[in-house]
């Protein structure tokens, strides 16, 4: 098999059950280690993501404004939400594992292992979705994330701005909604606090990954991790240094995150 052009294409299929079948008998082959690179192959520039032909695409402050998760449609929306975010992290993960080339081994099997726990996750939100009677394209979709693979094209920002900016943003967001689950002591809403507690889990991990390939990027070019990642993600997202942003800090200190920059962007003057 070879590698770049077979992943590639799964990349590029659109509808997420034959995405997930053929990342399953690619994933299969590879870690079975039957596949080689390919030098010759240049990446492929992506102008729109993969979900645009079933997904309804608006700007974010479109999107319909539910707060109250204590309701069917509610929780069909949270849950549609969440669901949106893992799909567009699989092709993420997927691009990442794809774009760079010439990397250890161990980066392949990082990003493709993160892939895979995506699709996983993102298998158990779309059965909850179904078990509401719902399905993925009930409602319109940002495409924040997939702007943020179009502007990270080299590995630095890359690893700095994806998994170390928006999959981290994740760990402070997560235990938020779940208190807010918690707080009516619905059955359905146990269900939904148990997918979501396995996805923060699994995500301390992939920020844990970026953490290494990023501080590895940096090494390539000699440059401070603290300072730079500022600079990038100031960069990348305009004002993300400057605000003051509720983090968890256990979870992201667990995933190689400094107190200093801890302190930096949660404009505080300690990181306990």
């Amino acid at each position: 098999m070879d590698y770049f052009f077979t992943l590639e294409e799964v990349l590029l299929t659109s509808e997420p059950k034959n995405k997930i079948e053929k990342f399953e008998k690619f994933y299969k082959k590879f870690l079975d280690n039957d596949f080689t690179f390919n030098d010759s192959y240049e990446p492929c520039v992506l102008e729109v993501p993969s979900y645009e032909p079933f997904l309804k695409i608006v700007k974010p402050t479109s999107l319909p404004k539910i707060k109250n998760f204590n309701t069917d449609e509610g929780k069909k929306y949270l849950i549609h939400t969440v669901l949106h975010i893992e799909y567009s992290a699989i092709d993420l993960a997927l691009d990442a594992a794809l774009r760079f080339k010439n990397m250890p081994l161990k980066y392949y099997q990082d990003w493709l292992e993160v892939a895979s726990d995506e699709i996983r996750h993102f298998l158990m939100l779309e059965d909850l979705l179904a078990q509401l009677g719902g399905k993925y394209g009930d409602f319109p979709v940002h495409k924040n994330l997939f702007e943020a693979l179009q502007d990270t094209p080299t590995f630095l920002r890359r690893m700095a701005a994806v998994p170390r900016y928006l999959e981290a943003n994740g760990l402070d967001q997560n235990p938020k909604i779940m208190e807010k689950l918690k707080s009516n002591n619905d059955p359905f809403n146990r269900k939904i606090l148990k997918v979501l507690g396995t996805i923060l889990e699994e995500e301390v991990d992939h920020v844990t990954k970026g953490d290494v390939w990023y501080k590895y990027a940096c090494d390539l070019e000699n440059l401070p991790y603290d300072s730079t990642y500022l600079e990038i993600i100031e960069d990348v997202f305009p004002g993300s240094t400057k605000r003051k942003m509720d983090l968890n800090f256990e979870a992201r200190k667990q995933a190689g995150f400094s107190c200093d920059v801890l302190k930096i962007l949660s404009k505080k003057s300690d990181c306990a």
